[in-house]
């Protein structure tokens, strides 16, 4: 897609990578009509971002807030949708409030699948449009530690390759992107501290900014960034009983530093 000529609703906007995103989307021509909870932040990234911008205040897990950001894409003319905003969910299953499960599923799954319902009789109005899932590498390399947050994104996994095939005859591109782990102020410490312990990998998020505008450009379906976490995904794909030998070595380092209620 030619960003100079998108107009990009953006969920999460407000976020470490949201703004990472806001910033080079618009320094590629695209304008953008950012959406999140926080209308002070929100107001402050519009005026970064500068003229033929706008934003939309919406609580994306309610559906008042779905109609909000829905009704502003369309008086914005919107062709593109990024679902980008997402909560993390580091904790021992049996060790969550069912509260907590729940605002994961709604804000990483039910918000996304409710917002791309909404908005699907205005993409597939458009000559050509996209709707980019911002998933994790956990969606398909589900990580103890992680229960209720990985299987909210291998949902929104399934969702993104269902709803491509179901607009194959459509100038609708879906497409779903799977970064690994995030260099982003709202990582918790116990998060931050499991990584070091572990030695994982993670990327800023002006590097995950570069590879969502780069697989927007595209308009290809689906991508996983960052190696070996690539391979290990798709090996889980295949043989994730050799993942679950791999990862019972560390399960005591993630019990270690996992939060208890």
């Amino acid at each position: 897609m030619q960003l100079n000529n998108a107009r990009i609703l953006l969920t999460g906007a407000t976020g470490g990578l949201g703004q990472e995103l806001a910033q080079q989307l618009s320094a590629a021509g695209a304008k953008l009509l950012i959406a999140g909870r926080d209308t002070a932040r929100l107001t402050a990234l519009t005026a970064m971002l500068g003229s033929g911008h706008s934003n939309v205040r919406a609580d994306l897990t309610r559906p008042e807030g779905i109609a909000a950001a829905a009704g502003a894409a369309r008086d914005f003319g919107v062709n593109v949708l990024i679902n980008n905003a997402g909560i993390g969910g580091f904790g021992l299953f049996d060790q969550q409030d069912w509260s907590t499960v729940a605002d994961l599923l709604a804000t990483n799954l039910e918000a996304p699948m409710r917002l791309t319902q909404a908005l699907l009789p205005t993409l597939k109005a458009q000559p050509q449009a996209a709707i980019v899932n911002i998933g994790s590498t956990f969606g398909s390399l589900p990580f103890a530690g992680f229960a209720a947050y990985s299987a909210a994104k291998a949902g929104l996994r399934g969702f993104s390759q269902a709803l491509r095939r179901e607009l194959a005859d459509t100038q609708v591109a879906v497409i779903h992107l799977a970064p690994r782990a995030i260099d982003t102020t709202l990582n918790t410490e116990a998060v931050n501290a499991l990584n070091r312990a572990l030695n994982n990998n993670s990327d800023s998020t002006e590097t995950v900014a570069r590879q969502v505008v780069a697989a927007l450009r595209r308009g290809d379906g689906e991508h996983h960034f960052g190696f070996p976490e690539k391979l290990f995904a798709w090996i889980n794909g295949f043989a994730p009983s050799l993942i679950d030998r791999g990862l019972a070595s560390k399960l005591a380092v993630i019990k270690q530093h996992a939060p208890s209620r």
